[in-house]
């Protein structure tokens, strides 16, 4: 399978979000990635339930819905209501994790679990077969535009060698500080999923960049 791109719409300007989601729309992305943020799990605040679901009237493409909240469980129904396709879930504040993933695919959602770059591959060791998508930061949570973290291959290696001797189906997604310097190298480790934000958005033409990180 072709790897997956998932521009993120947080470097996006937001005075123009319907004309940029229309550019994602004629795009070869994959996912529209949605970054939602408390000011409390993480030192920001980003998109609220009313902005992701004027997003899905317009988007054509599935909405992976990145919750970097605390007590995201009480809000599964909340973001399957607003048009998420893909929620994930940071492993860091969910105490049920099995718990919640449940709650998400009985929702009818896709299961995402995300992971600090401190956050051991070992602590998703009882959960790997219940999850689709794992979102691992390469930058710590809470801005876009932040340099990439270098240890994020061995993470990546880790892994997806979990996932393999787990006879797992869960795709591997990279987000933070992914450009074309570093697509190739995520890929050949074992990254399935490549979100892009600033690489995307602050590119001269939006939809090559998008074209060439697909084709790398």
């Amino acid at each position: 399978m072709s790897h997956l791109i998932a521009p993120s719409i947080l470097a996006s300007n937001f005075l123009q979000l319907g004309k940029e989601i229309e550019l994602l729309n004629q795009s070869e992305a994959d996912y529209i990635h949605v970054d939602v943020m408390d000011g409390h799990f993480v030192p920001n605040l980003s998109f609220g339930l009313p902005i992701i679901e004027q997003v899905k009237q317009i988007a054509q493409k599935p909405l992976d819905v990145h919750l970097m909240i605390t007590n995201p469980q009480l809000y599964i129904e909340d973001y399957k209501n607003a048009g998420a396709d893909i929620l994930s879930v940071h492993v860091e504040v969910c105490d049920h994790l099995h718990r919640v993933l449940q709650a998400i695919e009985q929702a009818g959602m896709q299961r995402g679990v995300a992971i600090n770059p401190h956050t051991p591959i070992s602590h998703l060791e009882n959960v790997i077969e219940q999850i689709d998508l794992i979102c691992l930061m390469s930058v710590n949570p809470g801005f876009g535009g932040q340099k990439f973290i270098e240890h994020t291959y061995k993470k990546v290696e880790q892994l997806k060698e979990l996932i393999v001797k787990s006879n797992s189906n869960a795709k591997i997604e990279i987000d933070g500080g992914v450009s074309l310097a570093n697509a190739r190298k995520l890929l050949n480790v074992g990254a399935d999923v490549l979100v892009a934000g600033s690489a995307v958005f602050k590119a001269d033409d939006p939809l090559e960049m998008i074209r060439e990180l697909k084709a790398v």
